[in-house]
């Protein structure tokens, strides 16, 4: 039985105060039995909220890191630096990333390397855009991001590794895949990985959803057979909203 994971994205909003305040207002309720709760934040912010979650079981996740562990890398925060801090996760591959950041298959898969090499565990982004849903070639993007993403990976790491189905065309647009559409291509990445390293090791890995999930939508995504929680952006920015989608994944 996978465990399922409620991912907040934070992306670029909360001051550290607002973060802490966040914090505050979740404790004790965004903490349920059997699902795990992870919040994504920017860089400034994680020292603050891994003190502020000592004593729950709120895990603190950065959106990013450089795949190497020190060097003359300007603006950049690796591995090493994020594992001191406290840190238990990292979104690697972002859709934002690729698209404003110059993120790429090959980056993607060092990067993996780097967050494993220091025991945080890798929330990886896979999806297609709009033009590639409308020409059919949903299933064979993922398939291509998977397989780079993963490359090098041994089984046993593989199984540690979350990914994150997030078509880009329903990443902040209101609109989402439907929880049928959604776990087809979940179902059909989690062949790709079964195929890649059999199929005990794609049974363990756990794969969400991402892209205008919100409280009244996370039940329909989690009730199906393959989705294992959800990568959640502007909705986890709101304590309450934060929490209904946590209970959301019992």
């Amino acid at each position: 039985m996978r465990k399922p994971i409620i991912a907040g994205n934070w992306k670029m909003f909360k001051t550290v105060s607002e973060a802490v305040a966040f914090v505050s207002d979740v404790k004790g309720k965004a903490e349920i039995d059997g699902v795990e709760s992870v919040i994504c934040a920017p860089f400034t912010n994680l020292p603050a909220l891994v003190e502020a979650v000592k004593g729950t079981s709120i895990k603190i996740g950065a959106q990013n890191l450089h795949w190497e562990d020190s060097g003359a890398y300007t603006g950049e925060i690796s591995g090493a630096m994020l594992k001191d801090l406290g840190v238990t996760h990292v979104i690697i591959g972002h859709s934002e990333r690729r698209q404003y950041f110059a993120e790429t298959d090959e980056t993607v898969n060092k990067k993996v390397h780097a967050a494993l090499k220091h025991g945080l565990v890798p929330i990886v982004c896979v999806g297609e855009k709009l033009e590639e849903r409308e020409a059919g070639e949903t299933k064979n993007v993922c398939k291509v991001q998977t397989e780079a993403a993963f490359a090098g990976l041994s089984a046993e790491q593989a199984a540690g590794v979350v990914i994150a189905y997030e078509p880009i065309w329903a990443i902040g647009t209101g609109k989402s895949s439907t929880a049928e559409d959604a776990n087809e291509v979940i179902a059909y990445i989690r062949s790709v990985v079964a195929g890649l390293y059999g199929q005990s090791t794609a049974d363990a890995v756990r794969i969400q959803y991402g892209g205008s999930v919100k409280p009244n939508n996370v039940r329909e995504y989690l009730q199906q057979s393959d989705i294992d929680g959800a990568l959640v952006g502007g909705a986890s920015l709101d304590p309450a909203s934060y929490i209904q989608l946590v209970e959301g994944a019992r």
